[in-house]
Parts: structure tokens; sequence; C-alpha cells
């Protein structure tokens, strides 16, 4: 029983690991497009915003 909860802790750890990652590379995105770019925050999840980096960079 000891090693059953020992695996549901630890994959609740690794889940709110990786939802904490997402989270913060949102709002890096956010932090960097809005205020760091002068632009809208909301913004950088639109696809056209990143139709016109891609084409920038090529």
């Amino acid at each position: 029983m000891n090693t059953s909860r020992y695996i549901t802790i630890t994959l609740i750890k690794i889940f709110l690991v990786i939802l904490l990652m997402l989270i913060l590379f949102c709002a890096g995105l956010m932090i960097g497009y809005g205020i760091l770019g002068s632009g809208r925050m909301m913004d950088v999840f639109q696809m056209e915003t990143w139709r016109h980096i891609v084409d920038f960079i090529k």
C-alpha cells in the first residue's frame, strides 16, 4: 500500500511541475511580447503573431 501511495504522490508532483512550467512559459511569453516588445500581451497567443515571427526569422 505504501508503494502505490508513493507512486501516486510522485506522479502528482511531476504533473504539478509540468503545469507550473507551462504557466511560467506562457507568463514569460506575455511579458516578453507585451512589456519588452511593446505589443499587447494577449496577442502572443494569436497565430498571426507567430506567422510574422517565423517569416521574420526566415
